[in-house]
């Protein structure tokens, strides 16, 4: 029996986008065994994953692990991190492995002498030349969220209604306090806020400022109960942050907002069948953009025009369409 470990330690966003590589390398191995190693803080994103038949995961090093790993004989390792941390896993295990263009060169020059030669793929598509030995071919049926059965939507929202995705990893990211509100305030059907532990505060003003049109759900529940929530939405207005691809993954109508980062570093909503299904908002032709491939506290020029000159009305037209 063939037996494969896929590396990807973090985080949200791009383990969820690595299920289209376990999903086809099942179907092209149906009788395989598919361990998948990651961090304990998103193991419960792939433990639900039916294709997946044991997860590993560390909380800081991969020491913790290795003797474990030891024992499994894997026939081949898919290293869809590719750092450091997933080079010592693939030298200490001295086994067959493979991995895929990370285009560190690539994004380098684009963020530092805006000199474009980022190739026009997505990283889907980038995971998948770590597999094109095995024969494994993206099956286009784009990506997989499993939500555990237990798993119940909060008792208090509406039937129907959009979800605002109030923060990302990175400050620069974000839309604004205030863009936040005005999006809130003016769509047609309720508003879900979602977000994490530092996002509470920003969403409980927002739901105080708008009152009983708009639900915080920032620090409230589990991973998996946010994306119950997305799931469930009408549309879902996100920056380029996990939600947006989990949100892809239930194919839901999406509006994508992108400050600081650029879709064309190859993150952005995948769905090959429905493109249509998402629309992208973005400042087009700054100079100082990208300024980063992830994001930074604050803007670095202080003026934060690739956020603060988003078009807020075409955001609130698409949402309400």
């Amino acid at each position: 029996m063939k037996k494969f470990l896929i590396i990807r330690f973090s985080s949200i966003g791009d383990i969820v986008l690595t299920s289209p590589i376990v999903r086809c390398l099942k179907k092209k191995y149906p009788g395989c065994a598919i361990h998948y190693l990651t961090k304990s803080a998103f193991s419960s994103i792939v433990k639900v994953n039916p294709y997946i038949s044991k997860v590993y995961s560390i909380e800081r090093s991969t020491k913790e692990i290795m003797e474990e790993l030891k024992k499994e004989n894997y026939t081949h390792i898919i290293d869809l991190h590719k750092n450091l941390r997933s080079k010592k896993v693939i030298f200490g295990l001295g086994i067959k492995s493979s991995s895929f263009p990370k285009l560190n060169a690539e994004k380098f020059l684009m963020v530092k002498f805006k000199m474009d030669v980022l190739p026009k793929i997505h990283i889907v598509d980038r995971y998948f030349k770590a597999v094109e030995e095995l024969g494994v071919k993206n099956d286009k049926e784009g990506l997989d969220y499993f939500i555990p059965a237990t798993e119940i939507l909060p008792g208090n929202l509406p039937s129907a209604y959009n979800v605002l995705v109030v923060g990302a990893a990175h400050a620069t990211k974000t839309l604004t306090e205030n863009q936040l509100i005005k999006i809130a305030k003016e769509s047609k059907l309720p508003v879900i806020l979602l977000g994490g532990k530092k996002e509470a505060q920003i969403g409980a003003k927002i739901a105080e400022a708008l009152g009983a049109n708009v639900f915080n759900h920032c620090d409230k529940g589990s991973v998996h109960q946010s994306a119950l929530i997305i799931k469930n939405a009408n549309a879902v207005i996100t920056p380029d942050t996990g939600m947006m691809h989990i949100a892809a993954a239930f194919k839901k109508k999406i509006i994508s907002i992108w400050g600081n980062t650029i879709p064309e570093f190859g993150m952005y909503p995948y769905l090959p069948q429905n493109p249509e299904l998402y629309k992208i908002f973005e400042v087009k032709n700054l100079n100082c953009r990208p300024c980063s491939k992830i994001g930074y506290r604050e803007c670095p020029k202080g003026h934060f025009k690739c956020i603060e000159e988003i078009d807020l009305d075409g955001v609130i037209k698409e949402m309400n369409a």
